[in-house]
């Protein structure tokens, strides 16, 4: 293959791809005068070259700067100049020749408004894509929820949102301790929203979502070719993303052994290494841990490392749950229904007192999750403005109607529809553990109000708490 030099390609091949070129050429010497225009160019113009070259380049282009940029030697990139009526965007560059600035060569592009539009045309879906997932990244790095959008007013719930308001202008380290559903991820929200790193981003990762070999690469990021597949140029990490903001891993109790010794170093160094890569970056990031499981627990089984829930638990924030804010109940159900009002494009919907009674009864296993979960039910079924104690499902209805002890002692075989009775043993532990939960229920989760409540000493309150997995 035989490979030619500039020039060696003729003359005349060179003014004809100047003259194909999507833009308009035009070079001027150290005094700013036109050496060269293509025909593009003074078709444009309403001239000739003939008539163009040797001319000052200021007769002959309106609005020019060539003669400046020589002056300068500083190039002008997509400048807006106003052309023979049109908008034209000019690109100017000093020309320099073995260190010798020797004149100056302009472009334009746009050679009327139509040409214009057929160009904005192609590109106008692509700027649009990119406009929309630069909005859709800036709002998922930023924090979605304040302490103003955390709603309860019962005592354990407001002692727990004071004490998370508090240390959210502190540096160190959060664990959000509580149920599944009890609002971890909105408490992680307003603490980084009320705390100095507000400005920068917000990160929430879902440790148990994301398969472990994934984990790595998503929290660290990789270079170029660091495994099959993976994307050209690499990609940053979330630890990275999150710099000088938070980041929040969720369901931290589910993360492998391996990770959690790469993590242990991120917290203890305060850098991080991508796949494939050679060199730490350092990172500055706020972490705040969550999980609904017994870490205590887990570090004694050797399921989670002891040095990492130290290191996690310097704040630690138990967010009770639901069956304890017996106060909240009716608080929080108007706000849900607020919430949901809009999802379903209705108004005005109440709930009756006997419904509220109803909610304040259960003892929600599936906490606030559960509670929305269950006005949205009704509303898919609700035939006015205000929800009735029809419109709950089958198991709160019952469970507001049978009689606890009745319930506790007799069971119902699905498949034969006969009672059972229960072993007396299983009777009482039932019915010990209902009693428990309804006292702490009433005095907002006050264990020794509750003790008081029931009649029986701290102590012994506190082991049946222990025993039942009561918190």
């Amino acid at each position: 293959m035989v490979n030619l030099g500039i020039d060696e390609i003729p003359y005349n091949w060179l003014e004809e791809i100047i003259n194909l070129s999507a833009e308009r050429i035009v070079v001027v010497d150290r005094d700013g005068v036109i050496t060269y225009i293509n025909e593009a160019y003074c078709e444009f113009l309403g001239t000739t070259m003939e008539k163009a070259v040797r001319r000052p380049v200021q007769d002959v282009i309106e609005n020019t700067r060539m003669h400046i940029v020589i002056k300068t030697g500083q190039a002008e990139i997509a400048a807006v100049q106003h052309i023979n009526g049109s908008e034209m965007i000019a690109n100017r560059f000093p020309l320099i020749v073995k260190g010798e600035l020797v004149g100056a060569v302009g472009t334009v592009m746009f050679r009327n408004p139509e040409e214009l539009h057929v160009y904005k045309s192609k590109i106008q879906h692509i700027v649009d894509e990119l406009k929309y997932y630069k909005t859709k990244v800036e709002r998922e790095l930023k924090s979605k929820y304040s302490f103003d959008t955390l709603i309860g007013r019962s005592s354990s719930f407001l002692t727990v949102k004071g004490l998370a308001e508090r240390i959210s202008g502190s540096q160190s380290n959060v664990l959000l301790l509580g149920e599944s559903g009890t609002g971890k991820e909105l408490f992680a929200h307003a603490i980084h929203t009320n705390s100095p790193r507000a400005l920068f981003p917000f990160i929430a990762i879902n440790c148990a979502s994301i398969p472990e070999h994934l984990l790595e690469s998503e929290l660290f990021g990789y270079e170029d070719g660091a495994f099959t597949g993976a994307k050209k140029g690499g990609k940053k990490g979330q630890f990275q993303l999150a710099n000088r903001g938070s980041i929040f891993l969720d369901e931290i109790g589910d993360m492998p052994l391996a990770m959690q010794s790469k993590l242990l170093r991120v917290l203890q160094e305060k850098e991080i290494q991508a796949i494939g890569g050679h060199k730490s970056i350092p990172v500055d990031v706020r972490i705040i841990a969550a999980t609904h499981r017994d870490l205590e627990k887990m570090v004694e089984e050797g399921k989670f490392r002891q040095d990492l829930y130290y290191r996690l638990n310097v704040i630690k924030i138990e967010i009770p749950p639901l069956r304890n804010r017996i106060d909240d109940i009716e608080l929080l159900s108007k706000k849900l229904l607020e919430k949901l009002e809009g999802r379903f494009y209705r108004k005005a919907i109440s709930i009756s007192p006997e419904v509220i009674e109803r909610l304040q009864f259960h003892t929600w296993p599936g906490n606030i999750r559960e509670l929305e979960n269950v006005l949205e039910r009704a509303i898919n079924v609700l035939d006015g403005n205000r929800i009735e104690l029809s419109h709950l499902p089958l198991y709160l209805r019952d469970n507001g109607t049978e009689d606890p002890a009745k319930s506790a002692i007799e069971t119902r075989s699905s498949k034969q529809g006969e009672v059972r009775i229960q072993p007396l043993k299983e009777t009482l532990t039932k019915v010990e553990k209902e009693a428990i939960q309804h006292a702490l229920n009433k005095v907002g989760g006050n264990k020794q109000e509750a003790a008081k409540l029931l009649e029986i000493g701290k102590t012994s309150f506190y082991e049946k708490c222990k025993l039942y997995d009561i918190k």
